[in-house]
């Protein structure tokens, strides 16, 4: 992927989401060629020169201090998240000598059981993603509240199930999320967000590649270049065995620096989701959850 290129994306699409009347100032006299606010406001705003900027939106970041990041980042109005994805294009663009240590997740057995460990501990769907939104591990009630995640598993799928691939590439998906494309626009702002943050995984380049092979509508949304981080939001999903459910979903940082989260979601008690997810959980085992799935289908 061409480092100069995001960079230079980023702050296009950044500055032409903003009017110079919505960033605070009277518009630059002249023909407007572009949407939003042209280079020279920015560089205005920033406090910058033109050249500076410029040269910055091209992606020679030599000699840009963070102060000029900083200065641009409030010129454009950026989100803490935007914020930070900033910096990090900015950091893949410099010698990694420069670059600050990341913490890396530990690829071992023994650090896949502790992950699981921690979600079997919990009485609620709960599930560890890594940044590729893949699910390194689950409870027994998470598997049954995507029950196809389970199937994927039992056809002796050799790669983790994925969310975004499941969303975007399985037709099932557009009837289990409610908000389907609102899903999928927020799954897309992460896996932007994990790429500026980490450009040596290869795992993450290859399923963005797949994806952008495979659907219009990611390749239409990973051109918007918007970010985000997990946050807390309402779930809506239709299961196929039990109806509707909402839920609220939270997540949480596991392993410091290494972008695993833990995704808990809660139910209001005595709601009907509440009931709904106590019927879930009469099936003894996830197969017992699956073979049922399989059944429905089957009518």
């Amino acid at each position: 992927m061409d480092q100069q290129a995001e960079l230079r994306s980023f702050l296009t699409t950044r500055r032409a989401r903003t009017t110079p009347e919505e960033a605070g100032m009277q518009p630059f006299p002249g023909t407007r060629r572009v949407a939003g606010m042209r280079r020279e406001e920015v560089a205005y705003l920033a406090g910058i020169s033109v050249d500076y900027y410029t040269r910055l939106e091209r992606g020679r970041v030599t000699g840009i201090s963070e102060e000029i990041l900083e200065a641009v980042s409030r010129a454009l109005k950026l989100n803490e998240v935007e914020h930070e994805h900033l910096f990090s294009l900015v950091r893949a663009l410099r010698p990694r000598s420069s670059w600050p240590p990341r913490t890396k997740p530990a690829a071992t057995t023994q650090h896949e059981d502790i992950l699981q460990r921690i979600v079997d501990a919990i009485d609620v769907p709960a599930f560890i993603q890594n940044p590729r939104l893949d699910v390194v591990a689950s409870n027994p009630i998470g598997w049954k509240l995507f029950p196809y995640a389970q199937q994927y598993l039992d056809r002796g799928e050799k790669r983790r199930f994925n969310h975004m691939r499941f969303q975007l590439l399985d037709p099932r998906a557009q009837d289990f999320y409610v908000d389907w494309e609102g899903s999928i626009r927020g799954g897309v702002a992460l896996l932007r967000q994990a790429a500026g943050r980490d450009r040596e995984d290869q795992e993450l380049f290859t399923l963005i590649g797949e994806l952008s092979a495979k659907s219009e509508l990611f390749r239409t949304l990973w051109a918007s270049h918007d970010v985000q981080k997990y946050h807390r939001a309402t779930k809506r999903l239709r299961h196929p065995l039990v109806g509707q459910l909402v839920s609220d979903s939270q997540s949480l940082t596991v392993d410091g620096g290494s972008g695993y989260n833990l995704v808990i979601y809660t139910v209001e008690p005595g709601s009907p989701t509440h009931d709904a997810l106590q019927i879930l959980n009469n099936w003894s085992t996830q197969e017992e959850t699956s073979l049922a799935l399989d059944e429905q289908q089957a009518e």
